[in-house]
């Protein structure tokens, strides 16, 4: 019996075939743009979603053609917090405004007032990248989108809607929105007012590891499925992620090297993230919750080095910072805020930096400096999950970044904490869409792979004291540039 999972990513969709000992079968992908049409902006069409989710399953079904008619159900998975609103033909108003966008700063702020105990309803401050304010920013700047939305979804959702007709989300993609009441799962009537809206152009709403959906005749011919495939509700990709890396008990823990840099914890208490931009919702898995901190550009601060410095090959390039042996205070230091920051900061205006530069300084430098950096912007995450009480026990590092042990051992060594690679962790949000398809049709969540690794990536004793001078410098940064101040000024303090 086979599963397949879909994961509606920021940079490119992908999808996988896998069976019911989680082994990969078969995968396909379909890449993604990013349209940054303002400051600030980040958008996407969802027609774009579509094509690309269209593209990597005409692909597979023409290299597995009969490896497809084997596939019991599907499950979903996609970047969460886009805003995506259809008319009365279902058919898309406006591009769809994604989790990096930072237009609605304002907003913010005039939720808070107007909802004084929004926090304690939907687990966090609201910030720029998440739907309500950016619902709230429709409502004031382009009202006749809003006026004329009749459904309103999230990225996977959308793509559920076309696959079979249905508009249904899953609770813990649902519960990041800011328009529910987590702890209650159903949507909040008094915050969608205060956005603009009626919770009547909200999807229905479901658990992620049950059938929430069935897929079109038309398209079962299509990609030789079986004729009414079972679609699972599945989940945000952060929730995901967590079934992929097996975090599903209280304590387990995940760090994702993806397009982003998430630090996600289970726990089975509901605890509202008042401050360090950190974040609360519910987890994939009933019963539990998810505590997150976030780092809004991680592998993609790489991809950009190294198109700016027209590297011909990522592994290539990692692999020559790996062999060079560098003079520690010669590696310049990078803040990866290129599309602002969460956590700590909550910052949407917030920029990168590099600083500490010299004649010394080369591509390799600031190949470097960009590993270094987002490894101490995911410390920030651990620093502030644990102040806030996160249970951190296990951590699995998943993402298209974990193929590098060397970072890997960069950032363990940074925040002090061996990390676990897990089988398929590169497969990350893809692989827990098949399993919560498993589970929709009655199999086991987790398979018997989920107690194996692939590796333990420990700390790295000789670079302790060296990261520890170094992520002192990086933490004057933000400050420094926040408040217009020398960083030597801010250092010495």
């Amino acid at each position: 019996m086979m599963f397949l999972g879909l994961d509606i990513g920021t940079s490119g969709v992908k999808a996988i075939i896998v069976d019911e000992r989680d082994r990969q079968m078969a995968s396909a992908s379909a890449p993604l743009t990013v349209d940054r049409p303002q400051p600030l902006w980040s958008e996407q069409n969802p027609s774009a979603w579509w094509d690309a989710t269209a593209s990597a399953l005409d692909q597979l079904a023409s290299e597995n053609h009969e490896m497809m008619a084997g596939v019991a159900a599907m499950g979903l998975s996609g970047q969460m917090l886009g805003v995506t609103l259809l008319d009365d033909k279902d058919r898309p108003i406006r591009p769809a405004l994604l989790w990096n966008d930072g237009r609605a700063a304002a907003e913010c702020n005039d939720l808070v007032e107007r909802l004084p105990n929004l926090v304690d309803i939907v687990g966090c401050q609201p910030m720029a990248g998440f739907c309500a304010p950016k619902i709230l920013w429709l409502s004031r700047h382009e009202p006749d989108a809003i006026r004329n939305a009749r459904r309103i979804l999230l990225a996977k959702d959308y793509v559920r809607l076309l696959l079979s007709g249905e508009a249904i989300s899953d609770y813990s993609d649902a519960s990041a929105t800011l328009l529910m009441d987590v702890r209650a799962g159903k949507w909040s009537p008094e915050i969608a007012e205060a956005c603009g809206i009626s919770t009547e152009v909200l999807p229905a709403l479901s658990e992620s590891g049950v059938i929430a959906g069935h897929l079109r005749k038309d398209l079962a011919l299509r990609w030789n499925l079986p004729a009414n495939l079972p679609i699972a509700g599945g989940a945000g990709d952060n929730m995901s992620g967590a079934i992929g890396a097996g975090a599903t008990q209280k304590g387990d823990a995940y760090i994702s090297l993806g397009t982003s840099g998430v630090y996600f914890v289970a726990n089975d208490r509901f605890i509202p993230a008042r401050e360090g931009g950190m974040h609360t919702h519910r987890h994939a898995r009933p019963g539990l919750f998810a505590q997150h901190g976030c780092v809004l550009s991680a592998a993609s601060a790489l991809s950009w080095i190294v198109d700016i410095l027209k590297v011909p090959s990522i592994e290539g390039f990692l692999a020559d910072i790996e062999a060079k042996e560098f003079v520690p205070d010669e590696i310049p230091v990078f803040t990866p805020y290129l599309s602002g920051e969460r956590t700590p900061h909550n910052d949407p205006l917030a920029t990168a930096t590099f600083s500490h530069l010299s004649f010394a300084t080369g591509p390799l430098h600031l190949g470097r400096a960009v590993l270094d950096g987002v490894a101490f912007a995911i410390a920030d995450c651990h620093d502030a999950l644990r102040d806030a009480g996160a249970p951190i026990e296990r951590i699995a590092l998943i993402g298209g970044g974990s193929r590098s042990r060397f970072w890997g051992e960069i950032i363990a060594t940074v925040i002090g904490h061996s990390l676990h690679v897990p089988v398929g962790a590169e497969l990350g949000p893809a692989l827990g869409a098949a399993r919560l398809a498993r589970q929709a049709v009655g199999g086991d969540l987790l398979g018997p792979a989920v107690q194996s690794d692939l590796a333990v990536i420990a700390p790295i004793p000789d670079w302790v004291d060296a990261y520890r001078e170094r992520r002192f410098r990086y933490r004057a940064h933000y400050p420094a540039l926040s408040c217009n101040l020398p960083i030597a000024a801010i250092s010495q303090k």
